[in-house]
Order: structure tokens, then C-alpha cells, then sequence
């Protein structure tokens, strides 16, 4: 496991699989002895990862039911949180640390981010996403870890906005969040993991054993499109979010993108530089509020 992971990760040790078996024993099948006599998992099998990443969410942040389908995305526990610890920082910077409100966008089946965000800081969350199957999955989970005091769904009905047609007037929050998608298509992320599976001399038939639907991994002119179209539909909103955030895993769109919050008038902008394992990603956060 990464030391670049935040301070506060529980998973910054590395996992304990033996401990982690006992609470999930659906995991074990999965656990094998390496060249080195260490015990890990094939990370390219997608049922070991989600089987992992299961036994996490059961030992270390008390949820009890988290299933959804093999076709969606599954979310790696430690990267997640680590977003999580990262915008926990960002709010004590502007001195919010009581009834914190995140508003999650693209919430997606696995409603990662808000049980994780309800687990280690009580928050407040209101999910969205245009995929209505996904909200299906995800209020179950809500529903079956009695977290419906604290986690609200939304769906937002054109996949064009992001933000317009699902917020109200009404609506504030501490901070949003979003994981965006990476490429402009099918055929794009495909090639994608071809050429990684390829690098790391894997079978390329695993290609459709990556997780992950359409809404969740691409978008119309890619992830640099979605980001400028958040930027813009963020000024609309610019009094009811106190910080706007998102994922971003192309460090040369940052450049772009603060070139766009200038003209955007923004009051604020922070780079935050993340590390997981061998891959760099960062969040860019802004704000409108003095």
C-alpha cells in the first residue's frame, strides 16, 4: 500500500487479509500465496477486488450490506477515502466542520462516497445520478445500512447538465464532489486497457472483465468536456456551494481549467495532489465565496 496515502487512510499498513477473511469469509477463495510467500489477490480478477473491497467497508466502517451489479463500476476503498480525508482538510480551511452537507455527483451503484463520508465524519450527503438502475442499487444500500437520516438520492434527468435540472434554489451544501468519467467513448476505454493489460503482459480477453457502464467511464468530448461543462453550470450555483471539487487524472487539464475559473471570476482555487500505489491523481477544488 502507498505511504502517499492521507495521514488519516486506515488502509495506509497495507491489508491484513487473514483479518479480513474472518469478517468476510466470501473473500478467501479469492486469497493465494505469491512468489514473495506474501498473501494477496489477483487484482485483475474484478470478483477478488469488489470481494476486497467488501471486507474493507465490513471491518472498518461498520456497513453491513454494500452489493450491486458486476457491470458496474467497483470502487477501490482506499482511493476513495483518501478523496474523502483530502476535502475533511479543505473545509477546515474555511472553518466548516459542523453540519457539513456534501453533494456527490455521479453517485453511481456502489454510493461509495457517502457511506464512506457518513462513516468517518458523520456527513450529510445528496447523491445524483442519470442512471436509474444505479439509484436503484445505491438505495438499497442506503436502506439496508439505515442510513436514510443521512443519505438522500437524486436523479438527474438530462444527461447533458450536470448540475442544472437537479439542484433547486433551495439547495446548499459544505462541498461537492465528483469522480468524472475518463474518455469520450466505448471504444476509447477499451483500447485503454488494452494497451494496460498489454504492458503488463495480461490475457486481453480480461478487457470485458473491467468493471464499469457507460455513464460511469465515458462522456461525450471526454473527461476534459465534463470538467469544463462542471466548471461553467458550478458559476450558476456559485452562492449555494461553498467549495466545488472533482477528481482529475490528466495533470495537463488543470492548466485548462484555471484558466476557465479565472474568467469565471472564482474567488479560490487548490490543486490537491493525491498518490495511490504507482498512479498520480489530484483534486482541484473552487470556490466562489470570499
Amino acid at each position: 500500500m502507498s505511504n502517499n496515502l492521507h495521514p488519516k487512510n486506515k488502509h495506509k499498513p497495507g491489508y491484513d487479509l487473514e483479518n479480513l477473511c474472518e469478517v468476510y469469509p466470501e473473500l478467501e477463495q479469492f486469497v493465494f500465496v505469491n512468489k514473495y510467500e506474501s498473501k494477496t489477490i489477483d487484482f485483475f480478477n474484478p470478483k477478488a477486488v469488489k470481494a476486497l473491497n467488501t471486507a474493507l467497508l465490513f471491518k472498518y466502517y461498520e456497513v453491513k450490506f454494500w452489493e450491486f451489479p458486476d457491470d458496474n463500476l467497483c470502487p477501490p476503498i482506499p482511493g476513495r477515502v483518501d478523496y474523502i480525508h483530502h476535502l475533511s482538510d479543505l473545509l477546515k480551511t474555511s472553518n466548516l466542520t459542523e453540519n457539513i452537507s456534501i453533494l456527490d455527483i455521479g453517485t453511481g451503484a456502489s454510493c461509495i462516497y457517502p457511506i464512506l463520508g457518513y462513516a468517518e465524519y458523520g456527513w450529510r450527503f445528496t447523491g445524483t445520478d442519470i442512471d436509474k438502475t444505479s439509484l436503484k442499487y445505491a438505495q438499497e444500500i442506503v436502506n439496508k445500512n439505515n442510513l436514510n437520516n443521512y443519505i438522500s438520492l437524486r436523479h438527474q434527468k438530462d444527461s447533458k447538465n450536470i448540475l442544472k435540472s437537479v439542484l433547486s434554489n433551495e439547495d446548499t451544501f459544505s462541498v461537492s464532489m465528483c469522480n468524472p468519467p475518463f474518455y469520450k467513448s466505448e471504444q476509447e476505454a477499451v483500447e485503454a486497457t488494452t494497451r494496460k493489460l498489454k504492458g503488463l503482459n495480461k490475457d486481453n480477453k480480461m478487457v470485458r472483465n473491467f468493471a464499469g457502464t457507460h455513464n460511469e467511464l465515458w462522456y461525450k468530448g471526454g473527461e476534459k468536456a465534463f470538467l469544463h461543462n462542471y466548471l461553467y453550470e458550478s458559476s450558476l450555483f456559485k452562492e449555494q456551494c461553498h467549495w466545488f471539487s472533482s477528481l482529475v487524472s490528466k495533470k495537463e487539464l488543470v492548466r485548462g481549467m484555471k484558466v476557465s475559473l479565472k474568467k469565471l471570476n472564482v474567488k479560490s482555487v487548490k490543486v490537491i495532489n493525491m498518490g495511490q500505489g504507482n498512479k498520480q491523481s489530484r483534486i482541484i477544488a473552487w470556490s466562489f465565496i470570499d
